[in-house]
């Protein structure tokens, strides 16, 4: 029998122990997270949410009309005056544009989890990568890298967003990455090298450097795995913080996006709606709780995940 072929099953087998161990970690993690009312709460609002963003282009292409009920450019021919209260046709009424209010609310929170996500990812990306490679080598790369993340946290996000938006043409998907490179290079790549520095002294990471791993071994199999289960936890805070980030940019009106909640806000703005009481409740009402609710409920889960992640914290 050659190598080759005993390779193979001990490579299969390798494998399978590495997904059984995963599965097992997977299921203590939720056992753990399942307790925790408050982030049950979070996670069920952000499905709630994620259904209404698969709902909008199914209701579009079967049931609703894109003349009327497109978000961007539909309009609603069967009132006379806009904005419009709630009806049966327009259950949470009109813009002061003539457009559908609830298509609006459900097409933005497709960008939202966009956004968010997107931003997350990068946050974890850059985030690990700084904080890992400070940990490791220290030194005057630790120096550098800790001083330019330290200039970061000191600077104000929304603030300099702003400052972004009107030099640049920020899209959605710029800002997400502009959000992660902030989120990950600040106060998450910090936190991500004060857990690295633990690991660096861990008893298999000197086996694997007196094994002659090399330093790109070292750091991408023995620490980054080790760092992911904090990093996806702060991934939930960006989330959450590049939500309300567009959330003001949009209302400010210096984004290039078709449709989003701070845009809905920006618009009844824009028509004198805003300070108008609780007449019009519906132009301010639907993406004001919309914003509150899934950034609270991202946070709700990241704090639940706190407690799964955090041994000191975990219930035993």
């Amino acid at each position: 029998m050659t190598g080759e072929a005993v390779g193979l099953p001990l490579r299969a087998s390798r494998w399978q122990v590495r997904a059984r161990l995963l599965w097992r970690s997977w299921r203590e993690s939720w056992a753990l997270f399942s307790h925790n009312r408050v982030g049950l709460l979070g996670l069920g609002i952000i499905a709630l949410f994620g259904l209404m963003a698969l709902a909008h282009p199914v209701l579009i292409r079967t049931v609703w009309d894109p003349l009327i009920y497109d978000p961007v450019v539909g309009y609603s021919f069967d009132e006379v005056l806009q904005p419009a209260p709630p009806s049966a046709r327009h259950l949470l009424g009109t813009d002061p544009l003539g457009r559908d209010i609830l298509s609006q609310l459900m097409h933005s929170a497709r960008a939202e989890f966009a956004l968010g996500l997107m931003a997350a990812l990068v946050t974890v990306l850059v985030g690990t990568a700084i904080g890992a490679v400070s940990a490791y080598y220290g030194g005057l790369i630790d120096a550098l890298l800790m001083r330019m993340a330290d200039i970061i946290v000191m600077m104000p996000t929304v603030s300099l967003l702003i400052v972004l938006g009107v030099l640049f043409d920020l899209n959605m998907y710029s800002l997400a990455i502009v959000i992660g490179i902030i989120s990950g290079f600040g106060g998450t790549a910090i936190i991500i090298k004060s857990q690295a520095l633990s690991l660096k002294v861990k008893p298999y990471i000197e086996a694997a450097r007196v094994a002659g791993g090399s330093h790109r071994h070292i750091i991408l199999v023995h620490i980054v795995p080790n760092l992911l289960p904090l990093a996806f936890l702060y991934m939930m805070f960006t989330v959450t913080a590049a939500i309300f980030s567009e959330a003001v940019l949009s209302f400010f009106g210096i984004l290039n996006i078709r449709m989003s909640w701070g845009i809905m806000i920006h618009t009844a703005q824009n028509a004198g709606y805003l300070l108008g009481g609780t007449r019009y409740w519906w132009l301010l009402m639907p993406a004001g709780v919309s914003i509150t609710l899934l950034c609270g409920s991202f946070y709700l889960v990241g704090r639940a995940l706190d407690e799964v992640v955090n041994p000191r914290l975990r219930r035993r």
